[in-house]
């Protein structure tokens, strides 16, 4: 009984702590960013009377892509923006306050049926949403159906180093090319229900894409589940340290058979 209990105390108590603390030893007011080190975790933990978490990158993982920041670190921020945590070199890191922004899928955009390529085996024994959907979207080959190009998958889960950004990690990378022999490399992130898109990970996928891949176009994708099963694809850029979203479709995996003559006419009627 005593275990769920300690896994939740050890996990994000813990870890917003020791974030919070970091926080408080380099902010002083007015500050709009400043850089620390992960090696300070070490003697944090220590002042705490904490275990020091055995991935410490983990820490820094969780508020980068998946968690809010402690209120005593957001209530610090300009009205209108946020802080965000960027990579700095290996095991450094730059608090930095940007405009505040979320993409969020639009409800009024049209669902596009597309026929289901899925293998069953693949859905059933898929162990979370990230692996299902990056499945789903490479069976259903949805990044040449996105981005009007033939992709190949390269390589899933890059992890990698990239200049004055440090370690980072690509969920799905792929190369393609187009009619006129332009060439491509495409980063995929995969978001749950609860992921947020921010300007972090797709600011470092386009910098990993252009010290690894300079003579390629970079065109970050980032693909997630809507509460309809309804799979959203993005496009991004970033642009004065904000993520944008060039371009957004919602494709729906179907049986061949549920989509309607109606439908494809309707489809056809479409110049984009």
């Amino acid at each position: 009984m005593s275990e769920p209990s300690e896994k939740k105390t050890r996990q994000p108590n813990r870890y917003r702590a020791i974030i919070a603390r970091v926080f408080e030893h380099h902010y002083t007011k007015g500050a709009t960013e400043f850089e620390f080190s992960r090696d300070e975790f070490v003697a944090i933990a220590t002042s705490l009377g904490i275990d020091l978490p055995k991935n410490l990158g983990d820490v820094m993982y969780s508020f980068r892509y998946r968690n809010e920041l402690p209120e005593s670190i957001l209530s610090t921020a300009e009205v209108g923006r946020e802080w965000i945590i960027k990579g700095a070199g290996r095991a450094q890191y730059r608090f930095k306050q940007v405009r505040l922004n979320r993409i969020i899928p639009r409800e009024e955009l049209l669902t596009i049926k597309i026929p289901d390529a899925t293998p069953e085996i693949i859905g059933a024994y898929a162990l979370n949403d990230e692996q299902a959907l990056l499945a789903k979207v490479r069976y259903n080959r949805l990044v040449d159906v996105f981005l009007g190009i033939t992709a190949f998958p390269l390589q899933n889960h890059l992890r990698t180093t990239v200049k004055e950004i440090g370690q980072i990690e690509i969920d799905e990378i792929y190369v393609g090319i187009d009619r006129h022999g332009r060439q491509f490399v495409i980063p995929v992130q995969a978001k749950g229900g609860s992921d947020k898109h921010g300007v972090v990970q797709t600011e470092q996928d386009i910098e990993c894409c252009a010290e690894k891949f300079p003579n390629l176009i970079c065109r970050p994708v980032s693909a997630q589940f809507m509460s309809n099963d309804c799979i959203v694809m993005f496009e991004l850029t970033v642009q004065d340290d904000e993520v944008k979203v060039v371009d957004e479709k919602h494709y729906q995996l179907v049986s061949a058979s549920s989509i309607s003559a109606d439908e494809l006419r309707q489809y056809a009627s479409r110049n984009t």
